[in-house]
């Protein structure tokens, strides 16, 4: 699937893995953002390893999902945003490449999968080894950090 366009909204978040630096006056002037995401595995206090995305940060799923379709938009998105690409992903550090997938979400754009859950960041988690969002409830379902055998981890 090839995405035409430069992919971003704007605010960072349509990467899944841009920090708060970014700001809504990017400009042609600024890096371009990875095209393909990375699915790495890092080290979270309390859950232990589980995914994350190029910058650290934990990748959760949503129990609203429909399989590999995303139920995560507007609202929901800017508090959840999806891990994006426009490339074939990539997997290091452990992450199974053959349980890493892509989804065309309603917008036109490709979220990166994993054992079939799309991923997302959260926006209240700001640094590497935060999941601040593991196992709440939040747009009317729970969300979880994953692990690298695509399962949650026990509470």
């Amino acid at each position: 699937l090839i995405i035409a366009g430069g992919g971003s909204d704007g605010d960072g978040s349509a990467y899944g893995g841009k920090n708060a630096t970014t700001d809504s006056s990017t400009n042609g002037n600024q890096p371009s953002p990875p095209s393909g995401a990375v699915v790495s595995v890092g080290s979270v206090p309390k859950l232990g390893r589980v995914l994350v995305d190029s910058n650290g940060l934990t990748l959760y799923d949503f129990h609203k999902d429909k399989g590999a379709t995303s139920s995560c938009y507007a609202d929901c998105a800017a508090v959840w945003p999806p891990l994006l690409t426009e490339d074939k992903p990539q997997t290091a550090n452990g992450a199974a490449a053959a349980k890493l997938d892509t989804s065309e979400r309603k917008d036109g754009t490709t979220q990166v999968t994993y054992a079939g859950h799309p991923l997302y960041t959260y926006a209240a988690d700001s640094k590497p080894g935060d999941s601040k969002g593991n196992d709440i409830d939040s747009f009317g379902a729970e969300w979880y950090a994953l692990e690298p055998s695509g399962k949650e981890p026990e509470d």
